[in-house]
């Protein structure tokens, strides 16, 4: 812990846990079809025969119907539950293996024409490919193949759960449903699984694509001679990654005979950032990042002989700069900020309204032990005048979610009051509320000193300020979550603490079943993508990564920092899912 003007400031990076979906858990069945179990030594033509015959005696458009409120409905899907008999009348995991490649085996091959990138499920660690279409009786009709013949498998597996369907009955089907076919570890494996739901995922995208007509997220397509930009953020997006020559020589220019260093935050628009970035390369005194990290590298500056920092961002960022620099010694730094006018900021207009001060005048009177956590995002005038009225602590989205369990695990019985920010607030309760759920070991992969309980026993003392919003994240819910849910829910999921919470529930859905989701700060954002990028890298086959939008292309041979630029956008935009896809070659050269 620091102190940091009028307020201390906790800093640490949380972890955050993942979870996944497990088909090989043992479940609980409520009832079993009577028909004859397959035996061990059926031939595979005789089992696909009795598979035929009975997904011909169960009606397609009866399956949705059966499967809706699966938790509450006494029978289970027929067509589901025959395969999960199937596989369950065999206890050794060697005949479930072998019967899964009976499947493979029976699924017809996909014509090379189809193996193409638009076809590609996303989030497999092998090749698969999955095409639907609507037959003359208006039900989806879906193909597949793999490169892999357990994955295969899989993928014949759910097209004979999915095929023959109405659309309105393939969105029914949740990966839940699934769960009762109990394949096992030895065919489950986690990557496996995580594929196996993606590949559902990627059915009920294509079924909304093939019934719906949806708007689109910018694009950005990059080859290996061209960058094709698709609407206005793209085409900013594209300025990032071909930023003005001359006016990067211009600005290293400057900096380096004036001594100057730059702090600018992740908001800053992409053609700035693209021209910070390549000059950076030249005049190392550059940096892009979050409000905290912002004024700590300006200490780093002055320290390596900078004798002015000029900040790129709203006030409160510029005020943080100075306030950080005067507490290291560095009084005669010289700041600047990049207007004359005021940059303001909605959600910090927040925090010095009359509710806030009633807010904290709440958090005062219970007189039990109360901390005040405050978002960094706001002035120092609001941290002075908090600080007065009850025990406050600075945070950073990066630090938050450490800041609030170090608080609760170091002081008996404490209440914490967190603001201004209303969505983040609610997002860290949805966050512990979930994280209450994981056995001890997974909580303390996020702070050693709580377990299951100890979380359980903090929901009811972590209150959060109600009238606290950016009006830019605003605009991150409501319609476009819905957008993201029908048109990319295949797509890797990205959501940012300050976004609405139906926003941030979808990648948390993303996160936790399908390993396709990342939830927290810009940092963990970037580095969650950077993450999968270097993995599609490490494939020895083309792979696509999306992260929302359209599709991407970059060569084999790209270097890393481009791909690595490329994600740098603002955490807005990234909250928003506006970010491209990429796709790119097997290997990193």
């Amino acid at each position: 812990m620091r102190y940091c003007g009028f307020s201390a400031t906790l800093k640490g990076t949380p972890q955050l846990c993942t979870t996944s979906v497990k088909l090989h858990t043992n479940t609980v069945r409520p009832y079993r079809l009577h028909a004859p179990r397959l035996q061990r030594k059926q031939t595979r033509a005789a089992a696909v025969q009795k598979s035929q015959q009975f997904a011909e005696r169960v009606p397609a458009s009866n399956v949705a119907q059966e499967a809706s409120g699966l938790v509450d409905q006494p029978m289970l899907p027929k067509r589901i539950q025959y395969m999960a008999d199937e596989f369950q009348s065999m206890s050794d995991p060697k005949e479930r293996y072998k019967l899964l490649l009976k499947y493979a085996r029976t699924l017809p091959a996909l014509d090379a024409s189809k193996k193409v990138s638009t076809n590609r499920v996303m989030g497999c660690t092998s090749e698969v490919w999955m095409t639907a279409s609507l037959d003359d009786t208006n039900r989806v009709q879906f193909s597949g193949d793999s490169d892999s013949e357990l994955t295969r498998g899989l993928c014949a597996l759910l097209l004979q759960l999915m095929s023959g369907l109405k659309p309105e009955e393939v969105l029914q089907v949740k990966p839940e449903m699934l769960s009762v076919l109990n394949l096992g570890p030895a065919v489950m494996a986690p990557s496996r699984t995580n594929g196996f739901l993606n590949m559902l995922e990627t059915m009920r995208k294509r079924t909304v694509m093939l019934t719906e007509h949806l708007p689109r997220f910018p694009s950005l397509n990059i080859t290996g001679d061209a960058i094709t930009p698709q609407g206005s953020f793209a085409e900013a997006q594209a300025q990032y990654l071909a930023p003005n020559a001359a006016q990067v020589d211009a600005l290293v220019k400057v900096l380096s005979e004036k001594k100057i260093g730059i702090v600018a935050h992740f908001y800053m628009d992409p053609q700035v950032q693209g021209v910070l970035t390549s000059a950076a390369e030249r005049w190392p005194h550059i940096h892009i990042s979050d409000s905290l990290v912002m004024a700590d590298r300006a200490v780093k500056m002055v320290e390596e002989g900078c004798t002015t920092v000029a900040v790129l961002g709203v006030d409160f960022m510029s005020e943080n700069v100075r306030a950080i620099l005067d507490e290291a010694g560095h009084k005669d730094t010289k700041v600047y900020r990049m207007a004359s006018d005021d940059i303001g900021c909605s959600l910090a207009e927040a925090a010095e309204t009359g509710l806030y001060s009633d807010y904290l005048s709440q958090a005062a009177a219970t007189g039990k032990p109360a901390m005040h956590v405050v978002y960094i995002n706001t002035s120092l005038k609001t941290k002075a005048e908090a600080h007065a009225v009850v025990p406050t602590i600075t945070c950073t989205s990066s630090n938050v979610v450490h800041t609030l369990l170090q608080g609760f695990a170091q002081i008996p019985d404490l209440t914490v009051w967190y603001g201004p920010d209303t969505y983040m607030g609610r997002n860290l309760a949805q966050l512990f509320t979930s994280l209450a759920d994981l056995p001890d070991e997974e909580v303390q992969k996020l702070h050693p000193e709580h377990t299951q309980a100890s979380v359980r026993a903090l929901l009811p003392r972590l209150h959060y300020f109600e009238e606290g919003t950016c009006i830019v994240h605003h605009i991150f819910g409501g319609e476009v979550t819905e957008l993201v849910r029908k048109a990319y829910g295949d797509a890797y999921l990205t959501a940012h603490f300050e976004v609405p919470g139906e926003m941030f529930t979808l990648a948390m859905e993303a996160k936790k079943t399908r390993d396709m989701g990342v939830v927290g700060s810009t940092s963990n954002i970037l580095d969650f993508i950077a993450s999968k990028v270097k993995c599609a890298l490490d494939k020895p086959f083309a792979d696509k990564l999306q992260v929302s939008g359209e599709a991407v292309h970059i060569p084999v041979h790209a270097p890393i920092q481009r791909l690595w630029t490329l994600l740098h956008v603002s955490p807005g935009t990234v909250a928003a899912l506006v970010c491209a896809s990429v796709q790119m070659g097997g290997g990193y050269s």
